[in-house]
């Protein structure tokens, strides 16, 4: 027999009973019933039941042992009596008698328990998260990520697809996000950069003459955390496609991502490939309030502000005289709220730095509240045949500059479809933002900027760079959105020199310094560049998706706070100084 098991905790069922096993496994837990002792023994793989019985060595050996101490038994698997029978466990028709004990490393106190799914502080779960990772929930997650890549591996391939692997040690980029630099100790004062995406690398393969490129792709980049992005690093599915125009990358990657949905969605509907809703970025900000549209929510904002020009309600006649818009979200069903309901939801926007939230009550088709008062029975019939409402909706009211309105009754939809339970739980719902604008202003610098991704195609090519104002260009960029989460962008790549050299010259660069701080990718065009685009959804989103998680940190091994910090492997730390002066670096103290 094996030195440390003939199966596995999870292996064991009635046709074994009678066997002769040995397992090996974390003491998971234990309960003392009379002088028999039962251990759940726990391994990779599942639990099996062991039964110590009063008078044995193994008992008294086991009852000693804290709990995560590991073992290796050998003992007879019995099975289990009606009512001992554990429907929830695959090895629940059976037990083993434990007839010898071996331990194979004995646990200290524990600073936090690993049977069950009590919450516990986020400092104790990453400073212990091999601890972290045995807990059911956890290790369920990270399983489920290997088997989310496999997947994506296989169905990648699947497409025609080859697998390549780019470089980590880059040089340093002026756009995106800060870098991570990495001193060179051979080249004193010049440094690398780890990679914030392999964008650069995958053009150029591209460039090279390979058709289809896709990698499982480490990325980092310098910025603060949220629940949905891991500060420092993660993984995304990057790739690229020659000879392609937005709609081949669209029909190439749809099937990848519902298919991995599908698999792994457990009764959830799933967006269907080649159903993916096509939304332009203005309409999305209009009807959504967000270029990050959770198509769940089945309530869309509508533009009212020409309602309300010379009407009795001064305040939002005031905003529209002025240029400024009035947005509306509707509150289905809301007869029976009592005002506190609206006037929570007024705090709750000034809560979040908006002046407030103004509302309209409604029940049996008779309007009240100030806005209505004033307003008028007949100015607000309007607005509710616009926006499609039955005779006990309310109405929110998000009023200021554009984007603030925007921004405000794109929230207020998401909350009030929360409070009032709308979004649907059931399904992953995807879509294609489209159509963003190729430039902005900035109104910091004053001056015309990239609005999203400076290396896309612009819509119209040359003509449009020449003869349109630049604030009315579109690009060829698109994002991947699922259920309200961004999971990637993407783009038709500029891939003439000249087209590139113009659209910078519009956000202010000189040829010389496109030459100097793109250098490998602009002079690559110059020797023949087939057009090409691609895209690259994030892992760590998709997995926390399906695993249903509101944190990123639980679908990755080993994850960092939101500091930045590794608090298992206490990095970032200080180093010592014979490393700094191979690094010709030295150390400046903050005055």
């Amino acid at each position: 027999m094996h030195a440390y098991r003939s199966h596995t905790c999870a292996d064991l069922r009635s046709s074994d009973v009678g066997s002769t096993v040995k397992l090996s496994g974390w003491i998971h837990r234990k309960r003392d019933h009379g002088g028999v002792l039962f251990v759940d023994l726990r391994d990779h793989f599942g639990l099996t039941q062991l039964v110590a019985r009063a008078g044995s060595d193994a008992l008294e050996l086991l009852d000693s042992l804290r709990v995560e101490s590991v073992v290796t038994i050998g003992g007879e698997v019995v099975g289990r009596e009606g009512g001992a029978v554990n429907a929830k466990l695959a090895t629940g028709d059976i037990e083993v008698i434990v007839m010898s004990v071996e331990v194979q490393s004995e646990a200290a106190e524990l600073p936090m328990p690993v049977a069950g799914e009590a919450e516990y502080p986020e400092e104790i779960r990453l400073k212990y998260r091999y601890l972290d990772l045995r807990r059911e929930r956890i290790h369920a997650n990270i399983m489920l990520r290997s088997k989310v890549i496999a997947s994506i591996r296989r169905r990648m391939i699947d497409q025609g697809f080859t697998e390549f692997q780019t470089p980590i040690l880059t040089a340093s980029s002026p756009e995106g996000a800060r870098d991570y630099l990495v001193p060179s100790r051979v080249h004193p004062g010049k440094f690398y950069a780890l990679p914030q995406a392999p964008q650069m690398f995958k053009q150029l393969l591209m460039v090279a003459g390979f058709d289809r490129y896709f990698q499982i792709a480490p990325c980092f980049r310098d910025e603060d955390a949220r629940a949905d992005r891991s500060p420092g690093e993660f993984y995304q599915l990057d790739f690229e496609m020659s000879f392609v125009t937005q709609d081949d990358v669209f029909n190439a990657i749809e099937p990848v991502l519902s298919g991995v949905f599908e698999e792994f969605a457990e009764g959830k509907s799933v967006t269907a490939a080649g159903e993916y809703p096509r939304i332009p970025y203005k309409e999305a900000i209009l009807k959504y309030g967000s270029d990050k549209p959770d198509l769940r929510n089945p309530l869309l904002i509508h533009d009212v502000g020409d309602h309300f020009k010379g009407s009795g309600f001064g305040l939002f006649a005031g905003l529209v005289d002025k240029g400024m818009n009035v947005r509306a979200v509707a509150a289905p069903k809301t007869a029976e709220k009592s005002r506190k309901f609206f006037d929570e939801m007024n705090d709750w926007a000034r809560g979040e730095g908006f002046a407030g939230l103004g509302y309209a009550t409604r029940k049996a088709g008779e309007w009240g509240g100030p806005i209505a008062k004033n307003h008028g029975p007949e100015g607000m019939d309007q607005i509710a045949a616009q926006m499609g409402l039955g005779p006990d909706d309310g109405i929110f009211f998000a009023a200021g500059p554009e984007a603030d309105a925007a921004k405000l009754a794109g929230l207020a939809r998401t909350r009030v479809a929360e409070q009032l339970e709308l979004i649907e739980q059931s399904a992953f719902k995807f879509c294609w933002i489209v159509d963003f604008p190729m430039f902005e202003y900035n109104d910091d610098q004053k001056k015309i900027d990239f609005s999203h991704n400076p290396f896309s195609m612009p819509q119209g090519e040359m003509e449009a760079l020449e003869t349109m104002d630049p604030l009315d260009i579109l690009a060829w960029q698109y994002d991947i959105v699922c259920n309200g989460t961004e999971l990637s962008s993407g783009a038709i790549r500029n891939h003439r020199p000249d087209i590139m050299y113009k659209a910078f010259k519009i956000a202010g660069y000189s040829r010389a310094e496109v030459d100097t701080s793109f250098s490998g990718v602009i002079n690559a065009f110059k020797f023949g560049a087939p057009p090409h685009g691609g895209s690259a959804p994030g892992i760590d989103r998709i997995v926390m998706l399906i695993a249903d998680e509101p944190n990123i940190r639980e679908v990755i091994v080993f994850p960092m706070n939101q500091k930045a910090e590794d608090l298992m492997m206490n990095a970032p730390a200080a180093v010592d100084p014979k490393q700094l002066k191979e690094l010709s670096i030295r150390i400046v103290a903050d005055s």
